[in-house]
């Protein structure tokens, strides 16, 4: 009988603390959506700043490169932020910050103080993305730690999808200042389940209270920008900006790593990257990400150029992708959670160097099947890789250490993004040019579009290759960690 009570004492006692969770998971998707669409959503706004604005595309563009910029400066100094002074504050503090950047854009009289406005809701989105994953950690249990991040893939998955159609609803039926006031009541509802939901402190650790490192962060910021301006400026045409900036960038990374060498409280812990498995997995979301990129930037010029396919067409087939990666998300958590992340990671990057292979035959004869059915396989090996790789890296941290090592895996794969946009770009550029034609000129043929096709995603194949390679070397670091007892288990 006692026994009996028992039982229904901790039925009891967990079932508030399963609630709890939910709710806290359901407040970090939505933080999770509002980043992503914040990214996606402003692009289709673009030729109605122009025309509103009067304005030239190289000045209207900074609407966009001003948010993520700001992302990928600052993500890693909020996490390690949250780890001094608490991720909670932080997070709500993001959430607010981006829901009020957000009214400002919608108000913005001037188009320079838009791009303000948006270079602060960058850093709230950068706030968000950072503290999101390390969140996961502390609010679900070890055995559900899949399940959780493919959920926020899956909503990262639908911001994405969503941004474009839902932005161009919005200036269609009302104007381009909704575009960016479409966040508030999302901001809101937002920052009030956060705010009932996220647990005061970690349950593992007590706030780390050492110094924040300014000197670090300056540098990396400085860093981080001028690598991004040198991979956006120019449009994919490298001139001497961009290299002078790619040299500054190289020059900032010794200087950082002199300054956390020394310094107390470093924002970065050189002796982290000692870990393989850390390594290893930040290295292949860099590398994925690039891959990714390709999809983007390549796969729009070959389906209305190689296929001839009207805007309409293009934008339907296109969107098989987000909507691909959406679901496998969902059961990818689930996946990962069942068979380890280490499997799952290495089964995603197989998929996705089949799917990147099939890319890379590029054949007209087949037509919207002959793309349609190699990006499905390629996205479902991307949400399998992402879900387990961060499945991977946040159970294997110290909790201290959550906030800067998800800021880590994020701006890993802004890096990719960017450098994805840019070289992949470029490949295409010189791979499909035919005399003076090139990517985004007026008159380039079909059989061009295919050849620059081919040879993108033959590179990118190759870089999936090199991603299975880190693989294995992370699953060896790996196993070398486990003791006696966890390896007979996985055998």
């Amino acid at each position: 009988m006692a026994i009996a009570e028992q039982n229904r004492d901790g039925r009891a006692s967990a079932l508030p603390r399963m609630q709890s969770a939910r709710w806290a998971l359901a407040s970090l998707s939505l933080a999770t959506l509002l980043s992503s669409l914040g990214t996606s959503i402003a692009s289709v706004g673009l030729p109605s700043l122009m025309q509103n604005f009067g304005a030239s595309f190289q000045s209207v563009q900074w609407v966009v490169l001003a948010y993520l910029l700001a992302i990928t400066t600052l993500i890693v100094s909020a996490g390690r932020l949250a780890d001094i002074f608490g991720r909670r504050p932080l997070l709500l503090g993001g959430i607010a910050l981006f829901t009020s950047a957000s009214v400002l854009c919608g108000l913005a009289p001037t188009l320079w103080l838009l791009i303000t406005a948006r270079a602060v809701q960058g850093l709230g989105a950068a706030l968000m993305m950072a503290l999101t994953l390390a969140f996961v950690a502390e609010t679900v249990t070890k055995d559900r730690i899949g399940s959780a991040m493919g959920l926020l893939g899956a909503m990262s998955a639908i911001g994405t999808t969503l941004g474009p159609s839902l932005g161009g609803l919005l200036i269609a039926g009302f104007s381009w200042r909704t575009i960016f006031l479409i966040n508030v009541p999302l901001g809101v509802l937002t920052f009030a389940l956060a705010w009932r939901a996220l647990p005061a402190r970690s349950k593992t650790a007590q706030v780390d209270r050492g110094t924040f490192d300014v000197m670090g962060t300056a540098l990396l910021g400085l860093t981080l920008a001028a690598y991004a301006l040198a991979m956006t400026l120019g449009r994919g045409n490298f001139g001497a900006l961009n290299i002078s900036l790619l040299v500054a960038a190289g020059i900032g990374v010794f200087l950082f790593a002199a300054v956390q060498a020394k310094v107390k409280n470093p924002l970065i812990r050189l002796a982290s990257f000692r870990d393989l498995q850390l390594s290893a997995s930040l290295a292949m979301s860099l590398v994925v990400a690039t891959v990714m990129m390709a999809t983007l930037v390549v796969a729009p010029f070959y389906l209305s150029r190689g296929l001839g396919l009207d805007a309409a067409m293009v934008g339907l087939v296109l969107s098989t992708g987000p909507l691909v990666s959406t679901l496998s998300a969902l059961v990818a958590g689930r996946l990962t959670d069942r068979f380890g992340a280490h499997k799952m990671m290495v089964a995603g990057l197989l998929s996705l160097t089949t799917g990147t292979f099939l890319l890379s035959l590029a054949m007209l004869r087949f037509g919207i099947a002959g793309y349609v059915i190699p990006i499905t396989v390629t996205c479902i090996g991307y949400a399998l890789f992402q879900t387990s790789n961060n499945a991977a890296v946040m159970t294997g941290i110290s909790a201290s250490q959550r906030g800067v090592v998800s800021g880590l895996l994020n701006l890993s794969r802004n890096l990719g993004l960017i450098t994805g946009a840019s070289l992949m770009g470029a490949i295409f550029a010189v791979a499909s040019a035919e005399g003076h034609a090139g990517i985004g000129q007026k008159f380039l043929s079909s059989e061009a579009a295919a050849r620059g096709m081919q040879v993108t995603f033959q590179t990118a194949t190759a870089l999936a290759l090199v991603a299975l390679f880190l693989a294995r070397l992370s699953a060896r670091a790996e196993f070398k960690r486990q003791t006696p007892v966890e390896v007979s288990q996985n055998l």
